[in-house]
């Protein structure tokens, strides 16, 4: 089975997955810095201001799940945390991707996520996203990912994560209300602030391959 989650240990789990798989060096986390990236207003919906207690609860919830390990002695001089998502539910890069971020900024399309995973996993192409999506909606030995009926006026339908257990589908209506269209803004922005960011990775890198280039003509 599945461990069921509440809103509190799904951001959780959700911010230890993207700094293990976006910033390995800061990984595992201290409980400080734990708390700061539940409540960073990048790549996060909602926003959320948690406080140490908080997060602390939502730790021993998740290690009771054997979802998350804590980490002490050695050289840490202080205890840190880090998930276990992908071997308890024996997931690879890909499908941990994926619902790293259904986990931190909840249903989203494919072209969403297409573009907010690059960060955590370079994906081919959104046929890739697609495929790896599908295999979440048949994971044995249950599905850990939905697809959700198509909303009025959009295009795309959207997925989210099961690892809160089944969905209730929402009553739409023929017109989308003002704050779905507000919405579908806020994701359209975001949707182009990781394209920027993932344009400026890019061309940091070929600034320091170009570099290393002209040292061999010096």
């Amino acid at each position: 089975m599945i461990p069921k989650l509440d809103e509190l240990g799904v951001r959780v789990l959700g911010a230890l997955v993207e700094k293990d798989m976006s910033t390995p060096e800061y990984y595992p986390l201290s409980l400080n810095a734990l708390v700061n990236a539940c409540n960073q207003k990048s790549n996060r919906e909602p926003v959320v201001s948690f406080d140490a207690g908080t997060v602390e609860s939502a730790l021993d919830s998740l290690r009771e799940k054997k979802l998350a390990l804590v980490h002490t002695g050695g050289d840490n001089r202080v205890p840190k945390y880090s998930h276990r998502l992908s071997e308890t539910l024996n997931l690879g890069n890909r499908e941990l991707a994926i619902l790293c971020e259904l986990l931190l900024r909840g249903p989203q399309t494919p072209g969403e996520l297409n573009s907010r995973a690059r960060r955590l996993y370079a994906f081919d192409d959104l046929a890739a996203v697609e495929s790896c999506l599908d295999r979440l909606m048949k994971w044995e030995p249950q599905p850990l990912v939905v697809k959700l009926p198509r909303q009025p006026g959009a295009r795309e339908s959207r997925y989210a994560h099961l690892l809160s257990g089944e969905l209730v589908a929402p009553v739409t209506t023929a017109e989308p209300r003002p704050f779905e269209r507000q919405e579908s803004v806020a994701d359209r922005l975001a949707r182009l602030e990781a394209e920027v960011e993932a344009l400026r990775d890019t061309v940091l890198r070929l600034e320091l391959e170009f570099r290393g280039f002209r040292k061999q003509f010096e």
